[in-house]
């Protein structure tokens, strides 16, 4: 397919987007308004204020989750809608599905009896994960949201970071979500600085991406489920930009770019297990392929 790289990923977005998907992309590269973005979005809301319907596809039906919840969180936030009473129904649905210790489970016991990703279990007392708890305590404390639900959340991440010892890429991410909001910088930035350098010994990023090959895969993940700089650094403001040299960090926003298949879209690196998860997924992985690419000054028109 000819074209400029957003051209084609344009055309894959129309071709094969949700609605959410299509706003998202017109709003972040089109200059389309935010009211459209927040009016898809609202068809994922429940009344008891967390979201669902498969908003994160590998999750189906319509029961609340805290993923689809984090995912919304990230979709507000990125159009600046991430506060006021949206915020507040949000705390209140948190509150509710909040575990023992006040932080969050991967996956709710409501969501037992819908279709479900193998590869994450359901269980009727789910522990606290910080995977689940850090990107929407972060992203809340990005956008001075303030609740009661909040304090115990943020002590849960704090104790949880420490403790990391040995993790994986997608809780690092987890972690970094929360280190890139929370509002004592100081703190955050040790924290950073401690995990980053678990990152590079345990060998959780590629960092020659033409010899990813090298690299070990984590426990449970995909053949070929890789990490790199750039999963980790979203945006170059993020702590853990510091983790990687300017060369290390080109090196991989080259191989995202490289990523861009035929048909305009970003393929989905971890494991598929239905045919319409695939479908879903990949128009929201490449909406924030591009976004990544933008963030750090690569020239996509």
């Amino acid at each position: 397919m000819a074209g400029t790289p957003l051209a084609r990923a344009e055309h894959f977005v129309w071709l094969t987007a949700r609605v959410l998907e299509q706003r998202r992309f017109a709003y972040h590269f089109l200059g389309a308004a935010a009211e459209p973005v927040e009016a898809a979005l609202t068809a994922y809301l429940n009344e008891d204020g967390g979201y669902g319907h498969a908003l994160e596809p590998d999750l189906r039906g319509p029961a609340s989750q805290p993923l689809h919840t984090a995912h919304a969180l990230r979709v507000l936030d990125s159009i600046g809608r991430c506060g006021g009473l949206r915020a507040e129904r949000i705390c209140r649905y948190l509150t509710n599905v909040a575990t023992r210790d006040g932080a969050l489970p991967v996956i709710h016991p409501s969501q037992r009896g819908y279709p479900t990703a193998p590869f994450i279990p359901i269980v009727s007392d789910p522990p606290s994960e910080l995977l689940a708890t850090g990107p929407v305590v972060g992203l809340l404390h990005r956008n001075q949201v303030w609740h009661a639900w909040l304090f115990r959340a943020t002590d849960f991440c704090w104790a949880a970071v420490k403790g990391l010892q040995k993790s994986h890429p997608y809780e690092i991410q987890a972690a970094v979500a929360f280190l890139d909001g929370v509002p004592d910088r100081s703190r955050a930035e040790e924290a950073a600085d401690r995990l980053g350098r678990l990152v590079r010994e345990q060998r959780l990023v590629v960092l020659d991406p033409g010899r990813s090959d090298e690299y070990p895969v984590a426990a449970g993940y995909a053949p070929g489920e890789y990490h790199y700089p750039h999963d980790y650094a979203r945006v170059p403001g993020s702590l853990a930009r510091r983790w990687f040299t300017d060369e290390e960090m080109d090196r991989s926003l080259d191989h995202l770019a490289l990523e861009q298949q035929e048909d305009g879209g970003w393929p989905v690196r971890w494991r598929q297990w239905a045919p319409s998860t695939a479908l879903e997924w990949r128009p929201v992985v490449t909406v924030e392929a591009l976004r990544t690419l933008r963030a750090h000054g690569r020239v996509l028109r």
